[in-house]
């Protein structure tokens, strides 16, 4: 797997990842990532560069295009190795980085993924869109949309699950009646 992007979200697909077993490796232009991704197991691609990439309150921040080549060439490398891509790219205030064009996704094997978690700011990636699947040369592009409003939801109802469970093996069956 790998995870463009190491913020939250990509941290946290790190994690998961991990834990299910895969191998995963990921990028991301801020420097200071790369200790937060070996820590959980990952291995951090880089770019030598001078230009620092990361504004003060620790986001990332736009890069150059010699800096885009280097990432584009350094990307095509690691798609050999990959069948999944989850991308979490995102630049506040501006609209997602297209990091992936269309011709490093026609690059993947057929029956590769790519999660496309930055798909309603516009997408790292070549033909995501918000909300859709698409299927392209045998690539499936996930474009998440809403998916901080989809949680809740999800939470919920395995709350309501786990407190159902707890208050039936309270109650007893042949007395009628709670323990």
């Amino acid at each position: 797997i790998l995870v463009i992007g190491a913020g939250v979200a990509g941290l946290q697909a790190i994690a998961t990842a991990k834990r299910l077993g895969a191998i995963v490796s990921a990028t991301d232009v801020r420097s200071a990532s790369n200790d937060q991704v070996e820590s959980l197991g990952g291995t951090f691609l880089t770019i030598d560069q001078s230009e620092d990439m990361e504004t003060t309150g620790g986001y990332a921040k736009e890069t150059s295009d010699e800096y885009k080549k280097k990432q584009a060439e350094m990307i095509r490398e690691a798609l050999k190795k990959n069948d999944i891509v989850i991308c979490t790219a995102l630049i506040p205030g501006k609209p997602a980085p297209r990091i992936l064009t269309e011709e490093l996704v026609k690059l993947m094997k057929p029956g590769s993924i790519i999660y496309d978690l930055a798909a309603e700011q516009g997408g790292n990636s070549a033909f995501s869109e918000a909300g859709k699947i698409n299927l392209i040369e045998g690539v499936k592009i996930i474009g998440v949309q809403s998916l901080m409003n989809s949680l809740p939801l999800t939470a919920s109802s395995l709350y309501a699950k786990n407190l159902f469970s707890f208050i039936r093996n309270l109650y007893s069956k042949e007395k009628k009646d709670f323990n």
